[in-house]
């Protein structure tokens, strides 16, 4: 799943090498904390959080094929 998030974030940033995904778990959920630079925030959430809604939806289906509840939080660096 990280993996995944840090792909999808790479391809989407300018800066690339900023992105950072740290991995948590609570109450038996995958929660994945992503940081991007701050000039790439707008990539990342998109207008009116579209990106940032898409990105949450290919991590809850592909966490669903492997029995496992995803969340993505967007974090400011």
């Amino acid at each position: 799943m990280k993996a995944l998030a840090e792909y999808i974030a790479r391809e989407l940033v300018e800066n690339p090498e900023a992105v950072e995904v740290r991995e948590k778990y609570q109450r038996g959920r995958l929660r994945l904390e992503m940081r991007v630079a701050k000039p790439d925030m707008g990539r990342i959430i998109g207008k009116h959080g579209r990106v940032a809604n898409a990105i949450r939806v290919l991590l809850r289906v592909a966490g669903e094929r492997r029995g496992k509840r995803v969340t993505l939080d967007i974090l400011e660096p």
